[in-house]
């Protein structure tokens, strides 16, 4: 699931927990804008298939708020840029299989504190190649949630911002597969702090993922584990990620102090990278 209250762009397509939702009950112009307080489980869809086959799903809507909620149910075409920006386009792409899915119904009332199921169906054509398809599955609020007021130079201006949903399916489509290449480590400044950085390059025609941690030991002897952020690795695509400490408790993620020393694997869906080096 992706939870927003977006214009047309969110800015990263990281994966929160299902449960996270979104409530924007805010005040607008004085009176109070209706509130969008939904979760949708799974957070995403990973489905393969063969030219011919019928794949259907199905969606839990939960509302988490007091009051009913009306939505409304479409398909999204989307892209992901090497950043990790993530960007919606209501027109078909080239290539896009929207055209393929039909969704049970466009319009849904969840009650409150209720739930409900919504299902949708993907009909991969007989001749359809070797690929992946993807689309968003965006269940919006009928209603404004709230109003967005955009300062800039002096002026403003308010637009009606309606809460969104969006949740990604990646159809891989007569056995397409990621092919996943560990191409460089290196050490990158963010916000004036040194972090560890691994490029990845996906030779491959379906979306790949970097799971595990590496150990790193930077030059007073300190241990940390590093992890990879999220986000999926397209076809074609080369992404640089950054490989960020873990916090300690209620602490911020800490300093590393040049030379740091890394070792151990990370993995994707069909092999590894074994890393030891050190970055100075």
């Amino acid at each position: 699931m992706i939870a927003s209250t977006p214009t047309s762009l969110l800015a990263r397509h990281k994966l929160p927990h299902w449960l996270a939702g979104i409530s924007c009950a805010l005040l607008a112009s004085g009176a109070a804008a209706a509130s969008f307080e939904i979760a949708a489980p799974p957070s995403l869809f990973e489905l393969s298939g063969k030219g011919g086959a019928r794949i259907g799903q199905s969606i839990t809507i939960y509302n988490v708020g007091n009051a009913p909620t009306d939505l409304t149910m479409r398909t999204l075409d989307w892209t992901f840029s090497p950043e990790g920006e993530v960007s919606y386009h209501d027109a078909l792409l080239d290539g896009s299989c929207r055209p393929w899915v039909t969704l049970e119904r466009h319009q849904v009332r969840v009650n409150p504190r209720g739930n409900t199921l919504f299902r949708f169906q993907v009909q991969i054509p007989a001749d359809a190649p070797r690929g992946e398809c993807r689309f968003m599955v965006a269940l919006e609020g009928t209603e404004p949630a709230q109003m967005a007021v955009i300062k800039s130079k002096g002026a403003s201006m308010r637009l009606p911002v309606s809460g969104r949903i969006a949740i990604p399916v990646y159809l891989a489509t007569n056995g397409a597969q990621p092919k996943l290449e560990a191409q460089a480590t290196s050490l990158r400044t963010v916000q004036g702090r040194q972090m560890v950085a691994l490029t990845v390059h996906n030779s491959g025609d379906a979306h790949g993922r970097i799971h595990g941690s590496l150990e790193a030991v930077d030059a007073q002897g300190t241990k940390h584990e590093l992890f990879p952020e999220g986000g999926p690795i397209l076809p074609g695509q080369t992404r640089t990620l950054l490989l960020n400490p873990q916090p300690q408790a209620g602490k911020p993620a800490p300093a590393l102090t040049l030379p740091v020393r890394l070792k151990g694997t990370l993995e994707w869906e069909l092999g590894g990278f074994k890393i030891d080096t050190v970055l100075q």
